[in-house]
């Protein structure tokens, strides 16, 4: 299969790109300010606002498949510029599914956990949204968009963690990072989220194209914990210093856009339309710490222009 991908340099898609890359598809990454070099895919630097310029390259790639990574997503960026967020997050979603609409080929979404922003318990695929952010509000809107221009598309709700190109992107290469060096971090006990590793969450959305599946769903682990106590797995898997990982509420220290303390999704739907579970919080982050044995937080850096 013709797979196209866009935000290929960014962590889920230059993930994403790898993994389909190693099944056999044939994949054309979309990048924009950061070029790659050496992957086993084909790459096309584009700037996906230039309408026009980047429907021509997806048109020459005649792909089979899209998958939609490539967002404004900074927080505190999208607050700073909010009418650039709605034109990559909320725009130009809308205007490459109505694309893939009339080409007849899936097309995937890749939208965040962040469009809550109540108090629930835990949240389904039919509970009402309260985006907080701006960058959460473009996000929603660019969901709506998507449906509206292609209603037999996917939207995914995400939230993931994993080696990047530039080893900084991931709350896991923070907690990595610092902890390898003996720095003292922060960890939040009141914000929870179901973070599934970045590779795990590449094949569910493959296995999401494979299985002809539309719609909304959210593509996160089964499992849920606090971002204080994701950190503590890290460091236990590691050996590092648990004691480094100081506890604290985010409400008393976070400043700038807007966050939710709980963003406990429910993957129920997604499970028993794929019929199988998705992965646990360990189960991933045994793979992040496979995978850094293995050498491939560098050999990704080494793919960095």
């Amino acid at each position: 299969m013709r797979l196209l991908v866009t935000g290929a340099s960014g962590l889920l898609g230059l993930n994403l790109s790898l993994v389909a890359a190693a099944r056999g598809y044939d994949v054309s990454g979309l990048v924009h300010s950061r070029n790659l070099i050496g992957v086993p895919f084909t790459v096309h630097q584009v700037d996906l606002l230039n309408t026009n310029d980047a429907l021509a390259v997806i048109l020459s790639r005649k792909p089979e498949a899209i998958i939609h990574c490539a967002a404004l997503a900074d927080l505190n960026k999208a607050e700073g510029a909010p009418a650039l967020s709605r034109k990559l997050n909320s725009d130009l979603p809308g205007i490459l599914a109505e694309r893939a609409s009339s080409w007849g080929i899936p097309f995937v979404h890749i939208s965040t956990d962040a469009v809550f922003g109540g108090r629930q318990e835990s949240y389904t695929e039919s509970d009402q949204t309260r985006p907080l952010s701006v960058y959460a509000q473009t996000k929603l809107a660019g969901e709506g968009a998507v449906l509206d221009a292609y209603p037999d598309a996917v939207v995914a709700r995400v939230v993931f963690y994993g080696w990047s190109l530039s080893g900084t992107r991931s709350l896991s290469e923070f907690f990595f990072n610092n902890l390898k060096i003996g720095n003292h971090v922060k960890g939040f006990v009141d914000t929870f989220f179901c973070p599934l590793y970045v590779e795990e969450l590449a094949e569910c959305l493959l296995e999401i194209i494979s299985k002809g599946l539309s719609g909304l769903y959210h593509v996160v682990s089964p499992e849920h914990l606090s971002k204080y106590d994701f950190g503590m797995r890290i460091a236990r898997r590691y050996g590092f210093n648990t004691a480094l990982i100081e506890p604290v509420r985010m409400q008393e220290l976070v400043r700038g856009a807007q966050r939710s303390s709980n963003l406990v999704l429910k993957p129920d739907k997604l499970q028993e339309a794929l019929g199988h579970a998705l992965p646990m919080v360990d189960v991933g982050i045994e793979r992040f710490y496979l995978r850094w044995q293995e050498g491939y937080n560098k050999k990704l850096q080494g793919y960095s222009i």
